[in-house]
């Protein structure tokens, strides 16, 4: 065992993890020799019969000493897992060892960092134990995973990461790197957080799905069609237990080092996102929310990567689900500056609003044949600091793209759209569930916004301050608590929703 196990990992030696992480990781390889050398008796003592079959009782001696053999084969391969599995944090690296047959080693630049993840599933909380996902840029999956730390000693390494990432310790302190302040914005109720499963997307077609299930069998007599059922309701049920799992206790906090997001049933856990590592954001309502005006908010974050899964989408989502309050909140920890002098009603409209209110360019009414319902959502407007595009009649959508997280954009125009005179501009920003995508809009004007935007790329990027941002705020001696956009400069007699205007040609 090493001795420097508990002590928070402020030097360059090699630490190893918890004793017990093998045996969390690998908890159901044990449950699997268990049961299988001991199902048939288990069976036997319920049913009141004798524990050995009369036949095997010559060879009991050598089944149970397979059975041992196994078992302490996997407890030795749990040990040795443990005893090849070191990290250090040195040189501007954070580095993870592991194998003893066939070794690997993974490491992450700690400038490159993104983000990182404190997870304890169940097993682990009994343990008091954690694991850090580290993410870098442009990696698919976790760029290092550390498996298991005790809980303390985890949010330990990680004000050490982020304090090295940021500026304010460079490694040769003597002192643990003190875990950085927070100050909670929102929250998610339970209450809301059902109600908003029992409105989704997926509820409706649920519900239109049994409605279709019973007409069919009035319709044919047969009662058959029930047991086809089964197999997409144990799914959907599920996918819900998922999704109140992953949703449950939701909290989010702004602190020097990031986004701090909370969440988790069962399985919890712990995210920091520094700030500037958001590369696009959408806010969208499903149409059964509006009756509540409720809304959610995901984001694209370098490292978390596009793939799909349940996780992905929990560790890719900034609000589950939350009122105007809420979202004008969290617009306010992403984009502190939003870059115009009246962003409630910019934002207000944005999110609901119609034609071109508060300066959007929307889509020509000629093309409004192609897009009959849309034409008056589709729209986007450019603020100092962000590219607003606004999207969807009956499931709204907002995508902001901070002028400095544009990467790369393209033109694209079909046969129908040309007929028209329209074409559509996409902005390439990191792999995410967040496509921005501006539709339908009159070709000189995503001819003129496609050159306009380049140009606000550029001399963002040129304005984009240190990636150390945590030195600069310790020298401010301050905690950034920005106020939400709806305090700012909101009319007196405003509301969540914006007018619709008459609109000419």
């Amino acid at each position: 065992m090493d001795v420097n196990r508990d002590r928070p990992a402020v030097d360059a030696d090699w630490h190893r993890v918890h004793p017990a992480s093998p045996f969390v990781r690998g908890w159901v390889a044990l449950v699997a020799v268990v049961v299988f050398f001991g199902r048939d008796i288990f069976e036997r003592a319920l049913q009141g019969r004798e524990l050995v079959d009369e036949g095997l009782n010559g060879r009991i001696l050598w089944l149970l000493a397979g059975g041992a053999a196994l078992l302490l084969l996997t407890v030795a391969g749990f040990v040795l897992s443990w005893y090849f599995t070191r990290y250090q944090l040195s040189q501007g690296y954070v580095r993870v060892n592991t194998g003893f047959l066939f070794k690997q080693q993974r490491q992450a630049r700690l400038d490159r960092v993104q983000a990182i993840d404190i997870v304890q599933p169940l097993l682990a909380r009994i343990f008091g134990l954690a694991e850090l996902k580290f993410e870098v840029a442009d990696a698919g999956e976790s760029a290092v995973r550390l498996a298991y730390l005790p809980i303390e000693q985890a949010k330990q390494l990680r004000a050490t990461i982020l304090g090295r990432a940021a500026g304010v310790a460079d490694g040769a302190e003597t002192a643990p790197v003190p875990e950085a302040p927070e100050h909670v914005v929102l929250s998610v109720p339970h209450g809301r957080l059902v109600g908003s499963l029992l409105l989704s997307e997926q509820s409706f077609f649920v519900v239109l799905g049994a409605i279709a299930s019973v007409v069919f069998s009035v319709l044919t007599e047969s009662g058959a069609v029930v047991l086809y059922l089964i197999p997409a309701i144990l799914g959907l049920g599920a996918a819900y237990w998922k999704s109140f799992n992953k949703g449950f206790n939701f909290t989010a906090a702004i602190s020097p080092d990031g986004i701090r997001l909370r969440y988790g049933l069962l399985d919890t856990q712990a995210q920091t996102v520094p700030p500037g590592r958001i590369q696009a954001l959408r806010i969208t309502q499903p149409p059964l929310w509006r009756i509540l005006g409720w809304y959610r908010i995901q984001v694209n974050v370098a490292g978390y990567g596009g793939n799909p899964g349940n996780e992905n989408a929990a560790r890719t989502t900034l609000l589950p689900v939350g009122g105007m309050g809420e979202v004008m909140q969290t617009l306010a920890l992403v984009l502190p500056d939003p870059g115009t002098p009246d962003p409630y009603r910019v934002f207000a409209a944005a999110v609901n609003g119609l034609d071109s209110d508060a300066g959007f360019t929307t889509t020509p009414r000629r093309a409004r044949l192609i897009a009959p319902l849309g034409w008056r959502r589709n729209a986007f407007l450019a603020t100092g600091t962000a590219l607003l595009l606004r999207s969807g009649r009956w499931w709204r959508q907002l995508v902001l793209v901070p002028h400095q997280r544009t990467q790369s954009m393209a033109l694209s125009q079909g046969p129908l759209a040309r007929r028209f005179g329209v074409a559509d501009l996409v902005l390439h920003t990191t792999a995410g569930p967040v496509v921005p995508r501006l539709i339908q809009a009159d070709v000189g004007e995503a001819v003129a916004l496609f050159d306009q935007q380049a140009a606000r790329a550029r001399e963002a990027r040129k304005r984009q301050t240190s990636e150390q941002w945590l030195a600069e705020l310790s020298r401010a001696g301050s905690l950034p608590v920005p106020a939400p956009l709806q305090a700012v400069q909101r009319p007196a007699n405003a509301t969540t929703t914006t007018q619709e205007e008459p609109r000419n040609g």
